[in-house]
């Protein structure tokens, strides 16, 4: 029994015939455009512009009612648009010679048909959305992905416990399977516990690249007056740092996230504030000091 063996170029072969056509046909469909016209590739405007008027007389459908001279006449209106403007010509006359750069030339003829006519503000607010879509999406899912696996964690099943507890003031009912928590209460005081979680935050509006550019100008002037008032107060008045100010610069000092210094307690971030390691010499002291307390505890 003979068996017939599957060869790759076969395929290949067949993905260019199914490609190449539609390189040519996006430009006159299934037709050639000089064909369309009556004229040779060669012809120069001049004879393409007096071919297509005798045409478009002939099959115009004010001169002629029948559909198919009507369908003709916006072919022939097409092809003529085409060949009539120099760089589409071009185009038109690369992709016959070269029908297999399939995506080059469709991406020419995109870019010269729609390319203009697109209004770049349209097309920025376009980009936009979509970006600001796939960016809460993907946090949305980030954020979901990290609360389920908090959940599942004993930490977060006993806090549940405690805290189911303290509502009701009375004990668990304890069964075969251990604690046995009422699904309703658990669900309410779930929702308390999804706190935000660092590095999977959750999705806000304000965040999205969007909502960002459109108050650009807003933030650009709110930092611009923030600065302002940063040296009228502290550079000319020479006005002591407020408490919110001294904690800025302490944790700028530091290279802390925003994060990272609302964890600490109050007596650290005030025992951090006194020693002012805003100034050089005062933080250069305290990194000499953890690194000593460091080599201590080793």
């Amino acid at each position: 029994m003979a068996t017939t063996s599957f060869r790759p170029y076969a395929v290949v072969s067949l993905l260019i015939i199914f490609f190449i056509q539609p390189s040519i046909s996006i430009y006159c469909d299934e037709d050639d455009c000089y064909d369309l016209l009556g004229v040779s590739q060669n012809a120069n405007s001049s004879e393409i512009k007096r071919a297509y008027y005798k045409l478009s007389l002939k099959h115009h459908p004010d001169k002629n009612p029948d559909p198919e001279s009507k369908k003709l006449f916006v072919k022939i209106a097409n092809a003529y648009e085409i060949l009539k403007d120099e760089v589409t010509r071009g185009q038109y006359d690369y992709a016959i010679e070269h029908p297999e750069e399939v995506f080059y030339n469709t991406a020419r003829y995109y870019h010269a048909y729609y390319g203009h006519k697109t209004d770049p503000r349209a097309v920025l607010v376009g980009l936009l959305l979509v970006l600001s879509g796939i960016q809460y999406l993907n946090q949305w899912t980030r954020y979901h992905q990290a609360i389920d696996m908090v959940k599942r964690t004993p930490a977060y099943k006993n806090k549940l416990k405690a805290l189911e507890l303290e509502r009701t003031g009375a004990i668990s009912s304890k069964k075969k399977g251990g604690y046995k928590i009422d699904k309703k209460m658990q669900e309410d005081i779930s929702k308390e516990l999804e706190l935000q979680i660092k590095g999977a935050e959750k999705p806000s509006v304000w965040g999205l690249l969007g909502v960002r550019f459109i108050l650009l100008p807003y933030t650009l002037g709110k930092l611009l007056l923030w600065h302002g008032c940063w040296y009228w107060r502290y550079k000319i008045n020479k006005t002591s740092y407020s408490l919110e100010d001294a904690s800025y610069l302490t944790r700028r000092a530091l290279g802390a996230s925003r994060d990272s210094w609302e964890y600490l307690d109050e007596s650290t971030k005030k025992d951090l504030i006194d020693r002012r390691l805003w100034v050089k010499s005062n933080l250069e002291n305290y990194l000499l000091e953890m690194r000593k307390e460091s080599k201590r505890r080793r």
